[in-house]
């Protein structure tokens, strides 16, 4: 297997999905469609889609996995567009270009994002309208993660823990719930658009959340030891605003040491399930390296 062109491979396949799921630019409101697509569109490894399709071809499923790879993009992007208005990280770049609010104005950045969550759910309802009980589970798995529990809930003690001390306790639920949700979702939405029998689906849980956590202990890192340019957004707000990072708690290196055994873990999980699972095992280590 050709990791890079697999992998470009399904990137192709998210940017059609987009293409086919998400209204033009061109549609009215126009001005609210062009900051949806302008944040959809601005790069990105795709990796939570990518996760969906991958997961869903690992048990060869015959649905199609790409509206729910596409719903799942739009939460994660709405949830971009508003971590970066300036009630929130007040950023300026995401991913090398100015933020919504910059290119567009701070209402229109608002809305947009409010637009792309609502968005998500009119996909998976539509998409699967055919199969009822597989649309409620996706439904159901974007949004309890999605929720005030999970992906918001974790935003909001983020923010809470700005200029304050938090224990590993307090560290771990935000990251498991600000980060690693949506990646778990990803895995379990793939599972369940490929049958994958539960104790399966539950395994895959327990792989997204590793895959997760170190994918945010790799985020500390890099906003410790990158830059702007590099990373193309700016990078060490999390030491100005004094927050408490595996840095703090760790150091860089036992940070490192952190990521490399949620990986290898994730890893070794990934091994006892049935069927190619190469791609996704190629995916999960090069998340360990990534620079991005």
């Amino acid at each position: 297997m050709d990791f890079k062109a697999t992998l470009n491979t399904f990137q192709k396949r998210v940017e059609s999905g987009i293409g086919q799921w998400v209204p033009s630019k061109d549609t009215a409101p126009s001005h609210l469609h062009a900051a949806m697509r302008y944040s959809l569109e601005a790069g990105g490894k795709r990796l939570r889609p990518i996760i969906v399709l991958a997961v869903a071809e690992l048990f060869q499923t015959i649905e199609d996995p790409l509206p729910a790879a596409v719903a799942l993009e739009c939460i994660h992007t709405y949830s971009l567009i508003h971590d970066d208005l300036p009630t929130i990280d007040n950023s300026d770049l995401r991913r090398g270009k100015p933020t919504c609010h910059k290119q567009f104005d701070e209402p229109t950045a608002l809305l947009a994002g409010d637009a792309l969550l609502t968005l998500a759910f009119e996909i998976l309802a539509k998409a699967y309208q055919k199969d009822s009980a597989l649309a409620k589970d996706l439904i159901l798995d974007l949004s309890s993660a999605a929720g005030s529990q999970r992906l918001i809930g974790g935003q909001m003690e983020d923010i809470l823990g700005e200029h304050s001390d938090y224990t590993k306790e307090q560290l771990g639920y935000i990251h498991l719930n600000k980060t690693a949700a949506l990646i778990t979702s990803a895995m379990t939405m793939g599972a369940r658009i490929g049958k994958a029998a539960e104790q399966e689906i539950a395994m895959l849980s327990e792989i997204g959340k590793c895959v997760g956590l170190s994918f945010q202990i790799l985020d500390d890192i890099l906003d410790a030891t990158s830059d702007n340019q590099i990373l193309g957004k700016p990078t060490g707000s999390d030491q100005e605003n004094e927050k408490t990072t595996y840095i703090k708690l760790y150091g860089i290196e036992g940070a490192r040491e952190q990521a490399k055994s949620l990986t290898g873990k994730a890893r070794n999980l990934c091994m006892e399930i049935q069927g190619n699972n190469h791609f996704l095992m190629e995916l999960i280590a090069s998340l360990e390296h990534r620079i991005l």
